[in-house]
């Protein structure tokens, strides 16, 4: 018992250094534009900001209400005097961290001539190394590991599919089904769905469809369609409690789907694999996602025991599932495809057996292994800390303006968002369109009330402006890629809201 802790222990802390590794070397490359600044990754950071500061909630949501990466965000906010950017850093490396514990748990119980923990790593590892092959700054293009190194890129849904696909293989490999793990899945299904939606096109689906292709091949049948029916009603449920969360979706998502649109959706993820296929580092990742793929599919015939073909055939199914449905609803939008990265590591642990290494090599292995993650590890925390300590002059000149001003102003949604996070007081920066109307996404629509401002933010990313009236700035505040447009006394008016 005593061996088997200190095993899974040392599977914690080299899972910690390869977090650590991954987290630093996306955060030092242009990808931490996505961590640290982009508009739409700073949602979970406002709103757990709002959630400690004891605001009047009126939030306005997509259709994602991002419930658990809220909660650890403002957990982690309320008991470290980290800034913003430290957070961010803090929750890659954490990201990770607990997608190990997911694999982990999906690899099954340590067992003679297994070595799940060991493979756990790897497949942590293999994870790593796609994220750290992406190094480009947008937001659309095909780099789809390191989003989950985040906190808005779906990182707690891809957990969560994980830990169902998981608890589903725990299952299978027992005897019979147990309380402990229907409550586990259903408490996950739901709460997963309620946050968000994709859950269940990332898990419930892919998870169902192989549940009766196994069943079709086993007399364990009564197993398997009392797995289906929780998977299936427990994400059903999750559905349902997002009815008293109503008020804060301002989109339900049903306008993404757009069946008619999907020839525009081949020529859209068809060029974003081609402009992939043009790095090098791009088609090594290409590369090995198609090699894990295809073991995955070998291991899904081959496997002995049901748990076993059900984790393989996920890492090639969920992949297949998702971009052809991607397709079929004409969606644009690279991160929906997430698991085409992150299911095809799963066929590494799908049987983690142990490998037929000489003994007399072993003991040097780990340890050259063991001193490489330990050394790598603690290098990259320095590196992590020096690429969230970034200076950013003009960031600063615009929040220690409006701080000093005491004033509200306006800026429209690329523009205003960062800059409002790290104001003191964030209402003091309302989000607009270019027309002055209120822009209730991603905001709390409470800092409309204000109704009229004084000064403008803009940069390169603004829409020329179409004000209600003609009025000119007193002064125009030069902030390197950042303008203030100071209108002094004259104030103008807030249009109507809209999302």
């Amino acid at each position: 018992m005593a061996r088997a802790w200190v095993r899974e222990l040392t599977g914690w802390l080299a899972a910690t250094a390869v977090s650590l590794i991954a987290a630093a070397t996306v955060a030092s490359s242009a990808r931490a534009e996505l961590l640290f600044r982009d508009g739409d990754s700073l949602i979970v950071a406002m709103l757990a900001r709002s959630l400690l500061s004891g605001d009047a909630l009126d939030w306005a949501m997509s259709s994602v209400l991002f419930l658990p990466e809220t909660g650890a965000f403002a957990a982690l906010d309320a008991t470290s005097t980290l800034g913003a950017n430290g957070l961010f850093a803090v929750s890659a490396a954490l990201n990770l961290l607990a997608l190990y514990g997911a694999i982990r748990l999906t690899a099954g119980r340590a067992r003679s001539g297994a070595a799940p923990v060991a493979w756990s790593i790897v497949a942590l590892a293999a994870f790593a190394m796609l994220a750290m092959t992406e190094t480009s700054a947008s937001r659309d293009a095909l780099e789809l590991a390191s989003l989950h190194l985040t906190t808005t890129y779906y990182s707690a849904t891809v957990v969560t599919v994980v830990l169902a696909i998981g608890i589903v293989r725990r299952m299978l490999d027992r005897r019979g089904l147990s309380l402990w793990g229907m409550g586990a899945l259903s408490a996950i299904a739901i709460v997963a769905t309620l946050s968000n939606p994709l859950f269940a096109v990332w898990a419930t689906l892919p998870l169902a469809l192989v549940l009766v292709a196994v069943a079709l091949r086993t007399t364990r049948r009564a197993r398997i369609l009392g797995l289906l029916a929780v998977l299936v009603g427990a994400t059903a449920i999750g559905f349902f409690a997002r009815i008293p969360f109503a008020a804060w979706i301002a989109n339900t998502g049903a306008g993404y789907a757009q069946p008619e649109h999907w020839q525009e959706s081949v020529e859209y993820y068809g060029r974003l694999l081609g402009e992939r296929l043009h790095s090098p580092l791009g088609l090594v990742a290409l590369l090995l996602i198609a090699a894990l793929v295809g073991l995955g599919a070998v291991l899904s015939v081959r496997a002995a025991g049901l748990g076993a073909r059900l984790v393989a055939a996920m890492a090639w199914a969920a992949p297949l599932i998702v971009v052809v449905g991607a397709v079929a609803l004409g969606t644009h939008a690279a991160r929906y495809l997430q698991p085409a990265v992150f299911a095809p590591i799963l066929a590494l642990v799908a049987v983690p057996r142990v490998l037929s290494v000489p003994t007399r090599l072993r003991r040097p292995v780990a340890a050259v292994a063991s001193v490489l993650l330990v050394v790598g590890g603690g290098l990259s925390i320095p590196r992590l800390a020096d690429a969230a300590q970034q200076p950013d002059p003009d960031l600063a000149c615009v929040t220690d303006w409006v701080d000093a001003s005491g004033r509200t102003g306006a800026g429209q949604f690329w523009t205003v968002r960062l800059p409002k996070l790290h104001l003191e007081d964030p209402s003091q920066l309302v989000q607009v369109d270019h027309q002055l109307n209120g822009y209730a996404w991603l905001v709390n629509r409470t800092d409309f009330a204000i109704g009229e401002v004084s000064f403008l933010v803009e940069d390169s990313q603004t829409v020329p402006w179409d004000l209600p009236r003609s009025i000119t700035p007193d002064e125009v505040v030069d902030c390197g890629r950042y303008s203030i447009l100071d209108f002094g006394t004259q104030t103008l008016p807030l249009g109507p809201t809209h999302s």
